[in-house]
């Protein structure tokens, strides 16, 4: 059970903070909820204490667990890449991984997509995927290490600075 001023985490929403736990009257029916607001955008979440682990609210990661996903984030060896599949499918596929409770499934995503961008421009919808999958990421990390998540999504960044390097100065040569 999770207490008042706990910090959380709900699915694709990200960090949040428990505000309170109330009992609501929902069909008739008294409800135990807990109120959770979203750091990142202010968004609150009333989730029935008895379906919260159903829908993956959890605590945050701890600073070990944190570590874990960095040196996962680093690990390119279960890298698929794009091997014959269309965005699209791609786009659902990671779609579903961001609602997974697992950080690592997260993870998954950014990682593939950067590896992918590496190779070919992103879609649209590819981008916004990556940038979700950095700001789950990279806030959740920020909590379970106490650093700003500016400087934690700087150090993921670094893990992949000599992807992001070589594109940057692949489209610098195609400006010119």
């Amino acid at each position: 059970m999770f207490s008042v001023d706990e910090l959380v985490v709900y699915p694709a929403q990200g960090v949040g903070k428990v505000e309170r736990i109330e009992t609501q009257e929902i069909g008739g029916v008294a409800t135990e909820l807990i109120i959770v607001r979203i750091l990142s955008n202010n968004v609150t979440l009333m989730v029935p204490v008895r379906n919260a682990k159903n829908v993956g609210l959890r605590g945050v990661y701890s600073s070990a667990q944190a570590e874990e996903i960095r040196a996962y984030l680093q690990d390119r060896s279960d890298f698929t890449g794009y091997s014959g599949q269309n965005w699209n499918r791609r786009y659902r596929e990671y779609s579903e991984k961001l609602k997974s409770s697992d950080l690592k499934d997260v993870a998954y995503v950014l990682k593939e997509l950067i590896l992918i961008g590496k190779d070919k421009e992103l879609s649209f919808g590819e981008r916004r995927l990556l940038e979700q999958a950095m700001g789950l990421i990279s806030l959740e990390l920020s909590f379970a290490l106490k650093q700003d998540q500016a400087e934690v999504k700087k150090s993921i960044e670094a893990l992949f600075a000599d992807i992001l390097q070589a594109k940057a100065e692949e489209d610098e040569a195609e400006g010119d």
